[in-house]
This record gives structure tokens, C-alpha cells and sequence, in this order.
């Protein structure tokens, strides 16, 4: 049986990738995946502090965010077409006011 601690390090390691990729990309949609990214960590650091526990409670929290993250995902990217439909552009540098 692999040890939680390599799973809470794998999930240290993704959160940490999914805010470099927020931080460094300015795309959003590359952004909207970062996210998702660090969603995904959460989730691992969940499973395996239930894990060590023995209780079912973090099983439970996942299932909510994984909700949680496919609404935010189907809302992102309406959003982002609806923002490209209107600037042609979905980079944040040149997206910097929400007027017509």
C-alpha cells in the first residue's frame, strides 16, 4: 500500500503547478485548466488525509467539489465564448474592461 504521505506530496505538487499556471498564463482559458488543476489537488489531499483517518467525510467533500468544479467549469467557458464573441481575443492583457 503506497503511504498518504506521497499523495499528500503529489497533491502539494499540482496545487503548486495549477498557481504557477494561473499566475504565469494569461490566457483564459489556460487559466479556467489551472484552476481545475488546483481543484484536482484539493481533491487528492482529501482522499488521502481520509485515508489516514478512516473516515468517509472527505470522499463526501470530493464528491461536492467535483460538482462544484464541473458548474464552474460549464459556467467558465460560456463565459469565455461569450467574451471572445466580443473582443475576438481571450488573452486577460488586452481584456481589460468589460464595455463594448
Amino acid at each position: 500500500m503506497i503511504p498518504y504521505e506521497y499523495y499528500v506530496a503529489l497533491s502539494g505538487l499540482l496545487m503548486v503547478l495549477g498557481l504557477v499556471g494561473i499566475i504565469v498564463r494569461r490566457n483564459l482559458i489556460a487559466m479556467l485548466l489551472s484552476t481545475e488543476l488546483m481543484l484536482n489537488a484539493v481533491n487528492i489531499a482529501f482522499v488521502a488525509f481520509d485515508m489516514k483517518v478512516g473516515d468517509v467525510s472527505g470522499q463526501v467533500f470530493v464528491f461536492f467539489i467535483l460538482t462544484i468544479a464541473a458548474a464552474e467549469a460549464a459556467v467558465g467557458l460560456g463565459l469565455i465564448m461569450a467574451i471572445y464573441r466580443l473582443k475576438k481575443d481571450v488573452n486577460t492583457n488586452t481584456i481589460t474592461e468589460l464595455k463594448l
